[in-house]
Parts: structure tokens; sequence; C-alpha cells
């Protein structure tokens, strides 16, 4: 039943991911400035989880668990900086997406997620534990990989964006995918001593923090934007944020960081190409996008049956 349950939040997971790349990338061209974009994102959530647990005696608890096993040892103070990963990842949304499109950005993170996912379980950073990297999961991830690369092809139409800073765009959501890895498993990890929301809160808490002093360099470079568009949506990136984070901590400790990032890439794939239809941008629908959102849902569906017959 956790399997099932955390496959299905891990395909809702990457839809909402897809959806914030989209909301991020389109705030960061709005206000020119991607990093200002970031920290409204991760600023925003923060402050409804400030709010949660003014409300919640249980966070709160949670909170002073988690405080409590930090002294104590079962948790280290690196396994609380998650965040700075999360905070990266968003930034790069608005950094780049404007310039190499959601799904380039899709197969820069996918490629680096999927492959440090292995390296993550293999070495047992995350709550659940040691997983070995049998031939089995490692065909799954390199099909997903596959097939993302493929619908990507689809989705760029042949369009050639050339130039040298365009690959560094491209390395920089690859960093930020293999960051996710890491930052799941530790997340996940906080979540098994305080619970998911409390664990999501020093998640935003770390993240908001680095972005705020990369933004203090960033005013003396650019300045403050001048300018800030009024449509509510373009500020949604932060809600999405806090549901993506809250289930994730949940969810790897039921399925493994691998498996969570085959999920959501799934997830990720089939919300492209909603937003492609409900709100039309850039290269169209083709051929490619559903053969490969086809293939991935094909590779997770492989990840499961084989992690299932595992611990059987």
């Amino acid at each position: 039943m956790r399997r099932r349950a955390g496959v299905l939040l891990g395909l809702s997971c990457g839809v909402g991911v897809s959806v914030q790349a989209r909301i991020n990338g389109d705030l960061g061209d709005r206000l020119h400035d991607g990093i200002a974009a970031a920290l409204i994102s991760f600023g925003s959530g923060l402050i409804l989880l400030l709010l949660a647990v003014c409300f919640s005696a249980r966070m709160r608890s949670g909170l002073a668990q988690i405080r409590r096993a930090v002294r104590t040892g079962p948790l280290h103070w690196w396994q609380l900086l998650g965040g700075f990963c999360g905070a990266f990842f968003v930034a790069c949304q608005g950094l780049t997406v404007a310039t190499i499109g959601v799904t380039a950005l899709t197969i820069a993170v996918v490629a680096g997620q999927l492959s440090s996912g292995l390296v993550v379980d293999r070495w047992g950073l995350g709550p659940a534990g040691v997983t070995p990297v049998t031939p089995v999961r490692l065909g799954a991830a390199a099909l997903a990989i596959g097939a993302v690369c493929l619908a990507a092809l689809g989705r760029s139409g042949g369009s050639d964006t050339g130039g040298g800073a365009v690959y560094l765009l491209i390395a920089l959501p690859a960093l930020a995918g293999i960051g996710l890895a890491w930052q799941q498993a530790v997340n996940g990890r906080v979540a098994a001593v305080g619970g998911p929301l409390p664990a999501t809160t020093i998640n935003f808490a770390t993240g908001t923090f680095g972005l705020v002093l990369v933004q203090l360099v960033q005013l003396t470079r650019i300045g403050w934007p001048e300018e800030f568009p009024t449509e509510p949506w373009l500020y949604l990136g932060g809600l999405i944020g806090v549901f993506f984070i809250a289930v994730a901590a949940l969810v790897v400790r039921w399925i493994g960081v691998l498996l969570f990032g085959l999920t959501s890439v799934s997830g990720q794939l089939v919300g492209s190409v909603v937003i492609d239809v409900v709100v039309p941008s850039g290269a169209g629908l083709s051929a490619a996008v559903f053969i490969g959102c086809g293939l991935t849902l094909v590779a997770a569906a492989v990840a499961v049956l084989a992690q299932g017959r595992a611990r059987a």
C-alpha cells in the first residue's frame, strides 16, 4: 500500500514541479532576475510554513524532536542543509527556463537526479537504507534518461539555441539535479525524526537564508527589480514547493530516492504535456513527446516491480 501510494504521490510531485518551473521561469523573466524569483518562491513558502508552526503544536513538537536529535546524535547538523540544494534548483528555474526552456531544464535535472539517486540509494543516505544497484534498476534509470531526451527532442523542434553560454545554463540544472537526490535523502532522514512538515520548514529556512545571501550580492550588481508583475499565479511557486518538499520527505522513506525520481520524472513529462495543451508556448507537441512519456512511465513501472520483488 505504501509503495503504491508513494508512486502516486511521486507522480503528483512531478506535475507540481513542471508547473513550478513554468511559474518561476516566467517570474524570473518578468523581473529580469532569476535569483529574486527564487527568493520570492522560497520566501513565500517559508512564510506559509511559519504560520503553520504558530498554529500547530504538532509541528512545534516535531521541530523540538529534530533539535534534540541533532544535539544527541541520531541526526547530523549537515543533514539539515538540504534546503540549499532546493534553493539552487529553484534559482536554476528562474535563471535558465527563459533561455533554454522547460524541456532542456528537465533533461539536465533528470540526468543529474537519476544518476545521483543510484549512488544515494547504494550508500544508504536516505531513510529507506541501502538499496543495491541491480541491473534492472540501472536499466530503468537509463531508460528514463533516454526517454526524457527523446521527449526533449520533440519539444525543441530541432531549434538551435547555440552559444557557449547555453551549455553553461544546461550544466547548472544538471548540478541541481545531482543535489536534489541528496536533498531528498537527507530531508527524508529529518522527516523520519520530526515529521514531513517540520522537515520542510527547516528545508525552506536554510534555502531562504542561502538565497538572501546571494540576493544581497546581486543587489550590489544590478539592484532590486524595478517593477513586480501583478498576476497572482506568478507567486504560487512557493506553495507548490512546500507540497513537493513535504511529500518528497515522506515518500522517499517508502520507495527510495531513485524510484521517487523515476515517478516524479513521469509526472513532470505528463505535466508538461498538459501545460502545452492548456497554455501553449514554444514548440508544440509531437509524437516524440508522447513516446518519451510512455517510455518513462514504463521505466517507473519496471523499477516499482523490481523493488517490490526485492522486498518480497
